[in-house]
C-alpha cells in the first residue's frame, strides 16, 4: 500500500465518519421527546417506524462516547451519550428479572425480550465509554453488573423457554466473540478487573470449538463438545461473524505482542475470506454451506453492509501486523466493492440490504439490527490504523 493510497483511505474513513456518518443519523435518529433514538429510517433519513431497538441504544451511545473519548471532546457528542444512557436507564431494563429489553416502544414500553442477552453486552460498553467521558462511578457500577448479567444469562439463562429441545444440543460463536470484545472494551475504560480471565476462555473456547485446521474453516454453530452438526443449521457458516473475531483476536494479539494470537486471528480470516468471498460477483456472502451444499436461509447470498465492514477492518489490521501483500491486495478488493455499491450519493450513509450482484434490494438506513455501529466503528478503527505511525511489526 503506496502513501497516496494510504491518504486516499484515511480521508475517506474520516470524512465519511465526521461528514457523512454521524450528521446522517444525529440529524435523523435522536428523540427529544422521549429520549433514545429511532433508528428505522428511511433512505432520506425520514423516520418509518418509531420503535426503538435496545442493542441500537446501546451501540449508538457507546459509539458517541467512543468518540468523545478518543477523537475529541465534543459537548454534544458527550450529551447524546448521557442521552442514550438516560433512555437505556430508564425504559430498557425489565424490572422483574434485572435483563434487558429487546424491542420497546418510542416511549419505552416493552415490546420484546430475547433469549440470548446481548443487549447486556452493548449497554456494557456504552456505560463504560460514559464512566471514562464523565469519571462518575455510577457508570462504572452499571458497565460491571450489565456485562456480569450479559456472562451470566448466557451461561446459565433463567426464566426463559429454550428455543430447542435438548435432542440436538448445539454451541454457537456468538458468546464467546462478543465476550471477548465486550471484555476488551471494558478492561480499556473501566479496568474490568476480570477482563483478561474472559478474554483468555473467550479465545480458547473459539479456538477449541470452532476453529477448524482439518476442514480449514471457522463453524459458526457445532456440538458441545465441537464436532460438525451435519445438518442445515450445523453446516451453516457466516464468513463476516468469524472474520469478525478474526480481527478481536488480532487485536488482542497486538496489544499483547503475542505472534500466536494474531497467526490465529490471520488464520480464521484467511480461511474465511476463501469461504466467504464471492468469485463472481464480489463482496462477501452472508451464508455459505461448509460442505458447499444448497442453503436453507433464502437471504444467503446477499451482501449485507455489516460483513464488509468487518472484513474492511481485519484486512487493513492483517496488513498492518503483518506486512504481508495479500490483506494489502483483499483490503482494496473489499474496500473498492463496498465503496462501489453500498453509499447513497443522495441522501448519504449506506444503504444496508443489497442482491448478490450489488444492486439495492431495499431502500432502508436503519431498522432494529441496522444503526449507527459496524459502518462508524469499521470508519474509525481504519481511520485510526492509517493515521498512526507504523507499529513495531509481530513476528507472523
Amino acid at each position: 500500500m503506496d502513501e497516496t493510497r494510504r491518504n486516499e483511505l484515511l480521508a475517506t474513513y474520516r470524512d465519511g465518519l465526521l461528514n457523512d456518518t454521524l450528521p446522517f443519523w444525529i440529524n435523523h435518529c435522536v428523540d427529544r421527546e422521549h429520549g433514545g433514538f429511532m433508528m428505522s429510517l428511511d433512505r432520506d433519513g425520514a423516520v418509518i417506524d418509531t420503535d426503538k431497538g435496545v442493542w441500537q441504544q446501546g451501540r449508538f451511545t457507546w459509539l458517541l462516547g467512543e468518540l468523545y473519548n478518543n477523537v475529541e471532546p465534543r459537548e454534544e457528542w458527550l450529551e447524546l451519550a448521557k442521552h442514550g444512557a438516560r433512555f437505556l436507564d430508564d425504559h430498557c431494563f425489565d424490572s422483574s428479572d434485572g435483563r434487558m429489553w429487546f424491542h420497546v416502544t418510542r416511549d419505552g414500553k416493552p415490546i420484546r425480550k430475547r433469549r440470548y442477552a446481548f443487549s447486556e453486552s452493548f449497554a456494557a460498553i456504552a456505560y463504560g465509554e460514559l464512566f471514562k467521558a464523565t469519571g462518575e462511578d455510577q457508570y462504572a457500577e452499571k458497565a460491571s453488573r450489565t456485562f456480569q448479567r450479559f456472562i451470566n444469562h448466557n451461561l446459565n439463562p433463567q426464566g426463559v423457554e429454550p428455543k430447542f429441545t435438548s435432542t440436538r444440543p448445539t454451541r454457537g460463536i456468538g458468546f464467546p466473540m462478543i465476550a471477548l470484545v465486550t471484555a476488551q472494551e471494558l478492561r480499556e475504560s473501566i479496568g474490568l478487573p476480570d477482563a483478561d480471565a474472559w478474554i483468555n476462555r473467550s479465545i480458547d473456547d473459539i479456538k477449541h470449538y470452532h476453529f477448524k485446521e482439518d476442514i480449514q474453516c471457522v463453524m459458526e454453530t457445532v456440538s458441545p463438545t465441537g464436532d460438525l452438526v451435519d445438518h442445515f443449521d450445523g453446516r451453516l457458516l457466516n464468513p463476516g461473524h468469524a472474520i469478525e473475531g478474526a480481527w478481536f483476536i488480532m487485536q488482542e494479539g497486538q496489544l499483547r505482542g503475542d505472534a500466536s494470537l494474531i497467526r490465529t486471528g490471520c488464520q480464521m480470516l484467511d480461511w474465511m475470506w476463501q469461504r466467504g468471498w464471492d468469485q463472481e460477483h464480489g463482496g462477501i456472502l452472508y451464508f455459505v454451506d461448509v460442505k458447499g451444499r444448497p442453503i436453507q436461509e433464502y437471504w444467503h447470498d446477499m451482501k449485507f453492509w455489516w460483513p464488509q465492514n468487518e472484513t474492511i477492518i481485519a484486512t487493513l489490521l492483517a496488513h498492518q501486523l503483518t506486512g504481508e501483500s495479500k490483506y494489502a491486495t483483499w483490503h482494496q478488493m473489499i474496500h473498492d466493492w463496498a465503496y462501489d455499491h453500498f453509499p447513497d450519493p443522495v441522501h448519504g450513509e449506506w444503504f444496508g440490504y443489497l442482491h448478490r450482484d450489488g444492486s439495492i434490494s431495499s431502500m432502508l438506513k436503519g431498522n432494529l439490527w441496522k444503526g449507527p455501529f459496524h459502518m462508524p466503528r469499521m470508519q474509525l478503527m481504519c481511520w485510526k490504523m492509517l493515521a498512526d505511525s507504523p507499529k513495531q511489526r509481530v513476528t507472523h
